[in-house]
């Protein structure tokens, strides 16, 4: 079996770093995706590929990996930089503001 272990990105519709502290291990699908022929879904026979498993750090994961004889690959981390302005977004209403804020 082969796995991999990664921290999922930071969502890009939002600008908080929720779900992304936590460490996941995903088992690689062993055969591709088939197309059904009459709807035109795809899907695999491989359940595994559905599996997700969340773990508080990487040597957990990797721990758990080790112990259950699974071949895992560590992705690398990418860290990102936090943008925080300063006043943020409750700035916007702030009643001494200097520029009218308006739609």
């Amino acid at each position: 079996m082969r796995a991999r272990i990664y921290r999922p990105a930071r969502n890009a519709m939002q600008s908080g770093m929720a779900g992304t502290r936590e460490w996941i291990l995903e088992f690689v699908p062993r055969t591709p995706p088939e197309i059904d022929p009459l709807m035109g879904w795809t899907g695999s026979r491989d359940t595994r590929s559905q599996v997700k498993m969340r773990f508080a750090t990487k040597e957990a994961a990797l721990g758990y990996a080790q112990e259950h004889g699974i071949d895992a690959v560590v992705l690398k981390d990418r860290q990102r930089r936090l943008n925080l302005r300063p006043g943020g977004y409750g700035e916007n209403f702030a009643p001494g503001r200097r520029i009218v804020w308006t739609h």
